[in-house]
C-alpha cells in the first residue's frame, strides 16, 4: 500500500474511556471550521461502517466494501511472502489510511483500538497525541497496574509533538511525564481549559459556560449527556485551542455551532423520554462509575431498572458495584459473541452484592428489554448498559418499535 498515512495530518488519541467522544468533539468543530476530517473509531455498535467516517458521514456499504477487495490482494502477496496473517484491528486500520488518503482529507482524527504502543494506528507521526486517561481494562493485555497500562498507551508519544492529558491518578501521570520528558515532548494538562455547567443538566442536554486559554464562551449548549462528558470536552478543547496555535483557523462560532449538534450513540443515549430509557456502553469500572454519577444528577428523584450483560472477560463485579446501587432491580442477558459465554455468572454476583434485590435472566435481548420495561414503575428509568454486544441488539430493537 505503500504509506497513505503519511497524506494528511492528524490527531492520536489513546485513554482507558472518552477517546471516542473527544474523537467526535475534534471532528465536528473542524468540519465546523471548514475543514474536511476524517475519524476513524472503535468498536463499533450496528455496522463496521460507523468506523469510518468524512465529515461525520459513515463510508458507503459499497465502498467499503471495494477497499475490502482491493486489501484482498495485498493479503495474498503478503502470506505468499511468508508474513502472518493480519488481525482484523490491523486490517480496518489499513482501510482508514487509504479511505482517508482517497478521500483528500485536511485532518484525520485516530482512535487507538487498545493501548497505544503495540496498536496498529501506531505508525502515525501526528500533530498532537492525546491520551484521555488511564484506569484499569484489557488488564490481559495491557498489564495489571495502572503504570503498566499508562506506560502501554504512552506509548504514542512522538518525539517532540505536544501531548493533551487528561485528569489521572498521579502514578499515571507520572508515567505519561516521563515518557513525554524522554521524547522531549511537552505535557498539556486538559485543566487549562474550564468546563462548568450552569444550572441542572435536562435531558435535552447541558447549558456550560468555557474558559480556555484564548477562548471565553458564557452559555453554550452541550447536547451530550453526562458529567463525564464535561471532562471529555476539556481535553477536546485543549487539544483545538493547540491545533489553533499550529495555524488551524478555529473560533468560539465553529464551537458553539458544533457542540449543540453532537450526537454520539450508546454513550448516555436518550432514546426514549416516556418512559426514560438510556443507554450506555459502560463496560468498566470507571466508566460505570461516571454513568451512574451522571445519572444520578440527571434523575435526582429517580429509581432505576437495568438491562445488562457483560463479557467474560470484564470486571463485571466492580460494574455491578458502581451501578447497582441505586437500582430497583437487574435483568441479565447474555452478550452476542463468543466471550460471553459464562453470562449467568453476572447474575450471581448480582446476588451476592444485592441480596435483597430482583434479578431476571434472559438471554435473549430482545426479551431482556421487554423484561425491564414490563418492570418499569411511573417513578422510575430504564438502563442498558454493560457491552456493546447487549446495545446492538437492544439499540436496533428500541428504534424501530
Amino acid at each position: 500500500m505503500g504509506n497513505p498515512e503519511q497524506d494528511y495530518p492528524c490527531v492520536h488519541i489513546a485513554g482507558t474511556n472518552g477517546k471516542g467522544s473527544v474523537a467526535l468533539i475534534i471532528s465536528s468543530v473542524l468540519h465546523q471550521a471548514g475543514y474536511r476530517v476524517g475519524r476513524f473509531i472503535s468498536p463499533h455498535i450496528h455496522s463496521y461502517r460507523e468506523r469510518f467516517s468524512v465529515n461525520n458521514k459513515e463510508i458507503e456499504d459499497h465502498i467499503l466494501l471495494d477497499y475490502l477487495h482491493k486489501m484482498e490482494g495485498n493479503l495474498e502477496k503478503m502470506c505468499r511472502q511468508g508474513y502472518d496473517r493480519v488481525t482484523e484491528f490491523e486490517l480496518l486500520t489499513a482501510i482508514a489510511f487509504q479511505y482517508f488518503k482517497d478521500s483528500e482529507v485536511d485532518m484525520a482524527v485516530l482512535e487507538t483500538g487498545m493501548g497505544g504502543l503495540y496498536d496498529s494506528t501506531n505508525v502515525v507521526s501526528p500533530l498532537l497525541s492525546i491520551i484521555t486517561g488511564i484506569d484499569y481494562d484489557h488488564q490481559s493485555y495491557l498489564g495489571n497496574s495502572l503504570e503498566e497500562i499508562a506506560l502501554n498507551k504512552a506509548g504514542i508519544i512522538k518525539p517532540g509533538v505536544a501531548v493533551v492529558v487528561g485528569e489521572m491518578e498521579a502514578t499515571a501521570l507520572q508515567v505519561i511525564q516521563g515518557r513525554a520528558d524522554s521524547q522531549g515532548a511537552s505535557v498539556f494538562p486538559a485543566s487549562l481549559c474550564q468546563v462548568k455547567r450552569r444550572g441542572n443538566p435536562g435531558i435535552d442536554g447541558q447549558v456550560l459556560e468555557i474558559k480556555c486559554p484564548g477562548l471565553d464562551i458564557d452559555r453554550v449548549t452541550f447536547s451530550l449527556l453526562g458529567d463525564f462528558q464535561l471532562h471529555n470536552l476539556a481535553v477536546a478543547l485543549t487539544s483545538l485551542m493547540l491545533l489553533k496555535q499550529q495555524g488551524y483557523s478555529i473560533d468560539s462560532e465553529h464551537i458553539i455551532t458544533a457542540l449543540s449538534s453532537l450526537k454520539h450513540p450508546g454513550r448516555m443515549e436518550l432514546v426514549s423520554s416516556n418512559p426514560p430509557i438510556i443507554l450506555d456502553v459502560a463496560h468498566n469500572p470507571q466508566a460505570a462509575r461516571a454513568l451512574a454519577a451522571s445519572l444520578n444528577n440527571l434523575f435526582p428523584q429517580k429509581r432505576r431498572i437495568m438491562v445488562c450483560g457483560m463479557l467474560d472477560d470484564k470486571d463485571s463485579l466492580a460494574i455491578l458495584r458502581e451501578l447497582g446501587g441505586n437500582c430497583r432491580a437487574c435483568v441479565i442477558t447474555r452478550p452476542e459473541n463468543q466471550r460471553g459465554l459464562h453470562w449467568q455468572r453476572v447474575a450471581e454476583q448480582w446476588q451476592l452484592l444485592y441480596p435483597d434485590k430482583e434479578v431476571w435472566l434472559k438471554e435473549d435481548i430482545e426479551e431482556a428489554v421487554k423484561t425491564g420495561i414490563s418492570l418499569l414503575r411511573p417513578d422510575e428509568y430504564l438502563l442498558l448498559a454493560g457491552s456493546f454486544y447487549i446495545l446492538d441488539c437492544a439499540r436496533t430493537y428500541l428504534m424501530t418499535t
